[in-house]
């Protein structure tokens, strides 16, 4: 299924995701090689910034030809990415759509810092836009560009879509000027998000807050004279290409390295980028709990977590770190031996390939975020399993993947004596009821790909008149 356009594909993001990119634990190189190809096909732009800072904007664009698409860049000044992305983006909008209030900042000069990017971003993109183009704009950190582009006289199709969760009404009313942010992003043809939760938490907030009519059937979003389509789009892995990389000399050494480290042990992992919504502590006091409930079972079992940093401009991702080591060197300090240590932390990023191996080679893995958009992980951990002994995925509930992969070991991932217990049921879980979940698991992860999402979002995109 594939969508159909006479204009070009423009896509703005903060950052350009070049399509040879592959990334490591998580969306961006899928992302990066679904939108690449669509770019390609219709010759189209992908624009954000370039993560470079300059003492003073100019608006100048950097472009060049990446695979029949053209990337196009702006620089940025330092003010603008220390209130726009670490100040506004990361230390307020992150953390309250993450449902975490208490690290939220409400900084007024970030949030002049990030509307004034926005007008940087629209007054930079606005010419590049033909009238018959199609354009998606990602994520939190330019919610308001579409209004900004309407502004400038573009009468487009424009797309938007929210990779992270739509938090309650009750903590985004914390937020100051709310309403101007949501009416801001009524001005979209069409709003995508991860499951059917977040969408809901948007219908109600718009028809709660803003007195908007909701029809459900259609997904139309009524207030006044603009009526804005909302829908749900799961996202999903580049199947084909990570199971491609599955067969190269990187993945099986990686898989073949880990097997013959854990000395006979049953390998458990966890792949996160370090940040608090990723509920890294907690699953550290589940395992834990485990080996407290479960002494005997310390030679039985060696967990890995993958956690490369991030933000670390940001105090509170100093502070997961910190915390996550000191965890973590507790629990190995009062459990290892000479020659056996529980728990291996690994504080950097590794390919998509040597990820593969890792999974592969893992009996269970610890998906437990205490709130997350979708998380990719835990269906790049399912398409890697070997179908004859497949691993035990352990996921939380809280996370957007949850809603599709019901047969996973489901948990809450505040609850230490929860995760214990999951640990124990993956363990001992016999080979056919692994195999009768991986199945299950696996079917909906090589259906739902990263291709068919973008397809199915474009398709509707297109769809709406012009």
């Amino acid at each position: 299924m594939e969508y159909n356009s006479l204009g070009r594909l423009v896509v703005i993001s903060n950052r350009v995701a070049i399509p040879k990119a592959r990334g490591a634990a998580g969306a961006q190189g899928g992302l990066a090689s679904a939108l690449g190809a669509a770019l390609k096909k219709r010759k189209g732009i992908w624009f954000g910034w370039s993560g470079q800072e300059v003492e003073e904007f100019t608006g100048d664009i950097t472009t060049h030809e990446s695979d029949g698409a053209t990337i196009a860049t702006i620089d940025l000044e330092p003010q603008d990415v220390e209130e726009y992305y670490n100040g506004y983006a990361n230390s307020t909008l992150w953390p309250l759509f993450h449902y975490r209030i208490d690290l939220t900042r409400f900084e007024r000069e970030t949030g002049m810092g990030y509307e004034r990017v926005n007008d940087r971003f629209a007054d930079s993109v606005a010419p590049l836009i033909a009238p018959d183009d199609v354009v998606w704009v990602h994520d939190y950190h330019l919610i308001p560009l579409g209004e900004r582009l309407r502004q400038a006289g573009l009468r487009n199709r424009i797309g938007f879509f929210l990779h992270i969760p739509w938090p309650p009404t009750n903590l985004i009313t914390a937020l100051p000027f709310h309403e101007r942010l949501v009416k801001a992003m009524l001005e979209y043809d069409l709003i995508g998000f991860q499951c059917d939760e977040w969408l809901e938490s948007f219908r109600y907030y718009c028809r709660k807050e803003l007195g908007a009519k909701i029809d459900p059937g259609s997904g139309e979003i009524t207030l006044g004279d603009r009526t804005v389509i909302a829908r749900s789009y799961p996202i999903g892995i580049d199947y084909e290409h990570f199971m491609k990389l599955g067969e190269s000399k990187e993945a099986r050494h990686a898989e073949r390295r880990l097997t013959g480290s854990t000395r006979g042990r049953k390998a458990m992992i966890g792949v996160d980028r370090l940040d608090y919504s990723k509920g890294l502590p907690e699953r550290i006091d589940g395992i834990s709990r485990f080996f407290d409930n479960y002494p005997e079972r310390v030679e039985e079992l060696v967990f890995i977590q993958i956690a490369p940093p991030s933000r670390e401009e940001v105090r509170s991702y100093k502070d997961i770190r910190e915390l996550l080591e000191q965890k973590c060197g507790q629990i190995n300090g009062a459990r290892s031996e000479v020659d056996l240590v529980p728990i291996r932390y690994v504080n950097k990023g590794h390919s998509a390939a040597e990820l593969f191996g890792f999974y592969r080679a893992s009996k269970i893995a610890l998906v437990t975020p205490l709130r997350d958009g979708m998380n990719l992980v835990a269906k790049e951990y399912v398409a890697a399993q070997d179908p004859e002994d497949p691993g035990v995925l352990i996921l939380s509930r809280f996370a957007g993947a949850a809603f599709q992969l019901t047969d996973a070991v489901l948990v809450n991932p505040y609850s230490a004596d929860d995760i214990s217990h999951a640990i124990r049921i993956a363990l001992d879980m016999p080979l056919e009821e692994r195999k009768k979940r991986w199945k299950k698991l696996h079917r909906g992860v090589k259906g739902e790909t990263v291709q068919r999402w973008m397809n199915r979002f474009l398709k509707d995109l297109n769809a709406i008149p012009a």
